[in-house]
């Protein structure tokens, strides 16, 4: 009788090789599971929490039932529509403030700062070590009527011409929607400089100089080659900008007056003080698909390949 042995694996045979092979490729699953546990926990699961919230019918003594009634969401957009559209305003007004104050700010930080390089980095995130609320309590005292700011704006005739076009009253610049345009360019600022910063500092000098070897002025630099490049900054400033500015409700609450308050304002009254919370959770998500509707159209249009 013949007996047929096993044959013997010695490590590096192609079965230990195998195994091997399927742990290394679990590593990566085992990596992201941390980050997507946290999503789902933290994102998906609320989500879904208020997406059934917002098609509830009932109150708050009674409860609420699961009934899709999705005429909550029109009632929502007809009753609140004027601060939709006042939000997207609003956040769109302080976006351009932001890039017309951000950016040549960050291009002299990327190419003229030198040695101050990094202090004026600092400088620039500096106001995150303070609170949110405590900053925009700060330009209550910037913007109240006896102090220097509005003084001096009322001197040389500024506050009369803003307040011909609605942005002020009087010679008051506080409880205006100058005054929440203020306060959101103000606190958002840094999410603009920081991303346009990132993106002209691995711009390459030569280019520069080889613009300017072809007899290109600076100008024509300025617009063939470094916005060109620096547009993945500017998408990504855009972006972080006008996304929180449109759902910010602390600056038109503490700076404005019920003329000016947006739709955070109105989802913040609707969840604690009102307790309807169907048309809060409407709100939201109405906010939510405006504001994801804008952002995939601009970014279509500006065509930034490089921000996927």
């Amino acid at each position: 009788m013949t007996v047929t042995q096993a044959p013997f694996q010695v490590p590096g045979a192609p079965g230990a090789v195998g195994k091997a092979a399927a742990r290394r490729r679990r590593v990566p699953y085992l990596l992201l599971f941390p980050g997507v546990a946290w999503l789902l926990v933290f994102f998906v699961a609320p989500m879904l929490y208020q997406a059934s919230t917002s098609v509830q019918t009932g109150s708050l003594e009674k409860g609420y039932q699961v009934t899709w009634h999705f005429q909550t969401y029109v009632e929502a957009l007809a009753d609140y529509y004027p601060h939709f559209l006042r939000s997207l305003l609003f956040g769109g007004v302080a976006t351009a403030l932001c890039m017309v104050i951000g950016y040549p700010l960050a291009y002299m930080i990327a190419f003229r700062a030198g040695r101050w390089r990094n202090v004026l980095l600092v400088m620039v995130i500096a106001p995150f070590f303070t609170s949110f609320l405590i900053r925009t309590l700060a330009w209550k005292t910037i913007l109240s009527d006896e102090g220097p700011v509005v003084t001096t704006l009322d001197s040389v005739g500024i506050l009369h011409l803003t307040s011909a076009i609605g942005l002020t009253e009087g010679s008051r610049v506080l409880a205006t929607p100058l005054a929440v345009v203020c306060g959101l360019t103000y606190n958002f600022l840094p999410f603009m400089i920081l991303p346009l910063y990132s993106s002209l500092e691995r711009i390459d000098p030569r280019l520069h100089e080889a613009a300017g070897d072809l007899y290109a002025k600076p100008a024509t630099t300025f617009r063939k080659v470094t916005f060109p490049l620096s547009m993945p900054g500017v998408v990504a400033g855009t972006l972080l900008t006008f996304i929180p500015a449109s759902g910010d409700y602390i600056n038109a609450e503490l700076l404005g007056t019920t003329n000016q308050k947006m739709v955070g304002n109105v989802i913040q009254s609707q969840f604690l003080r009102v307790l309807d919370y169907p048309t809060a959770a409407a709100l939201s998500f109405i906010l939510m698909a405006v504001i994801l509707v804008i952002v995939s159209i601009y970014i279509r249009k500006a065509g930034t390949e490089e921000l996927v």
